[in-house]
């Protein structure tokens, strides 16, 4: 220890006194600086951390952001990633899809990969191709559990094999056996749908998640049983009896990076001169070919798969197109698309009726986010459309329901002010109840007919018992009619078509606070305006199978879009229907029809539709309705409920004795959501999927296709990514250079006192 004494000795020329004042400042800067270098050298440690963690075996808790981890026996490894491009060509009024996913397996297991995916409501799919190495596997459609076996018994045997299986009209699951370790085995399903239009407006849209669904729990009753007494047994009721078929891992976006990278390219031949063509989600780059032909891809590479990708386009014409007629000869048959707009016609002599309407809200916890505000925003825009004349009320629903008022009341300045107040008050939260607030909104006095009834519904539809929705509105629909609208970036497209379908309404999308005016605008047009109806259509020479069945209204802006098979091309097609209170009728020549592709599978996805709606109705009983589906989907051979892809390589490559583990691929939460009111606070699971275990013709050569998209693989590396809020080791920089630099100061101020001495 240096005392006075020695300072004092120092001054006086004593050598040990100033060896030991120069060893003590030589010591004390020297640990300063050390102190400094060892606070910047734990500043690094994550980064090393993140190297070991692609070494070997690590524990939930030390994965980092980015890392998907599949559970061994001996503890946790890098999963399998997915990447996935599509690549869609659309031709005049068809689409046709190929989406191919990039499974690549970087444990060194063998693996069986499982993802859920969707897919639009209307796509008719018809193709499985698995790529592996430089060969081609083909897949066959076979009823759905023939399909299974197959799948099983290639997966027990050790044979790549994929399973493409639909557990809605929109939502797929692709399962894939025994990819080897390292490996990238790559499956590729093809489809096709019709394109939209509204007015002047063509679209398509490509969905790229299942948001998670609300299930409502089952229904139990049960009676013990009293020996040598009978008595009643337990029966059991669940609205969602696959519920775990449509429930995969959803991860928290706050300790998870982005997953399954997705890359779009958009061949664009809309078959007239293009005008404004516009992605309302994705910024895109656009090549133009010629005046009607354009590629467009996505500005910035490959995207999450965490919200819907929606395009339209104009054309460069004032008026769009209002007549397209299209022909496809398949076999022995043709089939014909046509698509007709009615003109916009006034009332002739006397004032639309008044209406009643009933606006539905969802506050449930799915709707947490930006949903609540497009959904907000978009009732207080309808509220201030209604007129003097109108009446209306307010349901909001989330596992509670309130109606604002006890009954319809006036659409004066005091009602709507109360119900714009009660819209702007509400919070998302809580599960999702739709079919009491369904029923609810179709409760209706049906004696007064001196109102047009309307129900307008605002809703993600994320709720997976879908059919007792559909089977609530057939039975209690009455004069009323349902308009869905859709909200937030990744609505349950299906439940929307197919509920507005059975109300006799329509459906309209709102991805973004941006479009609520212009798409509720367009709604309101259709509210306020009269529909076409009464609609027949008659061929005049040939036998047809029109679709659908029953022609539905047709309201201000839509076409009438009819598919049909007929026995021969000659003739003509009538259409006839009332606008308002006027006539309304068109012809079609069939010889004036324009060559299409892909026309046979559209009527045919179509007419499959019909089967099961007619199921719901009742038209039709299920085995009937069953056997219509199954024939049509093996002619045309299409994935339905009932039929599935499955494609097999005959060699087997999982050594026999290896073990094939599970990985079940997680998925994003959609773009805008909340994660906390949909599963909780986050020390809760994110997610309580079903856990499942995994059981011990050749094509053209396709090569070019893996290389043409390796690139995906890569945007899901084996390496961790550190996000900048991944960890705290940029804080433990900071606070190393700090002490540092405190070193540095402290050193050159001790210098400085010795000097002055």
């Amino acid at each position: 220890m240096t005392t006075c004494d020695d300072i004092e000795a120092d001054k006086t020329g004593e050598q040990p006194g100033l060896i030991r004042l120069v060893l003590f400042f030589v010591m004390q800067g020297v640990a300063v600086i050390l102190v400094g270098f060892a606070a910047l050298f734990l500043s690094f440690e994550p980064v090393w951390s993140a190297e070991r963690l692609q070494a070997g075996l690590v524990k939930p808790g030390d994965a980092r952001s980015g890392s998907l981890l599949l559970k061994t026996d001996d503890g946790y490894a890098d999963a399998s990633r997915l990447g996935i491009d599509v690549d869609l060509t659309v031709s005049g009024p068809t689409v046709r899809a190929r989406v191919t996913q990039i499974f690549r397996n970087p444990t060194k297991d063998w693996v069986e990969a499982v993802y859920v995916y969707p897919l639009p409501s209307g796509g008719a799919v018809d193709t499985l191709k698995m790529v592996i190495g430089d060969r081609v596997v083909v897949g066959d459609i076979k009823e759905r559990q023939q399909a299974k076996i197959i799948y099983e018994q290639a997966k027990q045997n050790g044979q790549k094999a994929a399973l493409t299986e639909q557990e809605r009209p929109n939502i797929f699951t692709n399962s894939v056996a025994n990819i080897g370790p390292g490996e990238t085995v790559l499956v590729q399903i093809e489809y096709q749908e019709p394109v939209q239009q509204s007015g002047s407006e063509f679209s398509l849209r490509l969905p790229m998640v299942v948001a998670p669904r609300y299930n409502p729990k089952p229904v139990v009753q049960s009676v013990d049983f009293k020996p040598g007494d009978g008595g009643w047994g337990s029966t059991k009721s669940d609205p969602v009896p696959d519920r775990d078929r449509i429930s995969p891992e959803v991860l928290d976006p706050a300790t998870n990076a982005p997953v399954n990278p997705t890359r779009i390219t958009v061949r664009l031949q809309a078959g007239f001169p293009l005008g404004e063509v516009k992605s309302h989600h994705h910024a895109i780059k656009t090549e133009k070919i010629d005046d009607s032909t354009s590629i467009l891809r996505l500005a910035e590479g490959p995207v999450p798969a965490d919200r819907d990708f929606e395009l339209t386009w104009k054309p460069a014409a004032e008026k769009a197109p209002s007549v397209g007629l299209f022909r496809e000869h398949i076999g022995n048959s043709d089939y014909l698309l046509a698509f007709v707009t009615p003109p916009a016609v006034e009332q002739a002599q006397q004032k639309p009726l008044p209406r009643e309407v009933i606006f539905v809200i969802d506050n449930s916890g799915s709707m947490g986010g930006v949903s609540i505000v497009q959904a907000k925003a978009s009732l207080s825009y309808a509220l201030g459309r209604l007129q003097p004349n109108d009446r209306f009320n307010v349901i909001r629903f989330d596992h509670t329901m309130d109606v604002l008022f006890p009954s319809a009341v006036p659409a004066d300045g005091e009602h709507v002010g109360r119900a714009t107040s009660f819209v702007d008050a509400l919070q998302a939260n809580g599960g999702t109840e739709m079919v009491p607030a369904m029923r609810a909104a179709l409760s209706d006095n049906a004696s007064d007919t001196g109102y047009v009834r309307q129900v307008v519904f605002l809703t993600d539809g994320a709720i997976g018992n879908e059919q007792q929705l559909f089977e609530t509105i057939n039975a209690l629909r009455g004069r009323s009619r349902i308009f869905m609208v859709g909200i937030g970036s990744a609505p349950n497209t299906y439940l929307m078509t197919r509920a507005a379908e059975l109300g006799r309404g329509t459906f309209t999308h709102i991805g973004s606070v941006e479009q609520v005016e212009e798409r509720m605008k367009s709604l309101f047009a259709k509210l306020e305006n009269p529909a076409v109806t009464n609609l027949t259509a008659k061929f005049s020479d040939a036998a047809a199978d029109i679709t659908p069945v029953a022609i539905p209204d047709v309201y201000r802006d839509e076409p009438l879009v009819l598919a049909a098979k007929l026995d021969k091309l000659t003739g003509s097609v009538e259409i006839k229907g009332r606008i308002g209170d006027r006539p309304w009728v068109v012809t079609l020549p069939l010889a004036n029809a324009a060559e299409g592709k892909g026309l046979s599978k559209l009527w045919a996805r179509r007419k499959i539709a019909d089967a099961e709606v007619a199921r719901t109705t009742r038209q039709a009983s299920p085995d009937d309705a069953d056997k219509t589906i199954l024939a049509l989907a093996l002619e045309h051979q299409l994935v339905t409920r009932l039929t599935s892809l499955v494609a097999v390589d005959k060699t087997p490559s999982r050594p026999e004795g290896a073990t094939l583990k599970l990985s079940e691929l997680p998925i994003n939460l959609p773009a805008g959501w909340d994660f906390e009111k949909v599963f909780g606070e986050r020390l809760r699971a994110p997610a309580n999927p079903t856990e499942r275990r995994a059981d011990d013709r050749q094509a053209q050569v396709q090569v070019a296709a893996l290389k043409r998209l390796q690139p995906i693989v890569t945007q899901a590396p084996s390496t961790v990514t550190l996000p900048k809020t991944a960890t705290d080791a940029e804080l433990k920089m900071i606070a190393g250079v700090i002490l540092l630099t405190v070193s540095l100061i402290l050193l050159m101020f001790t210098r400085r006192q010795m000097s002055l001495r």
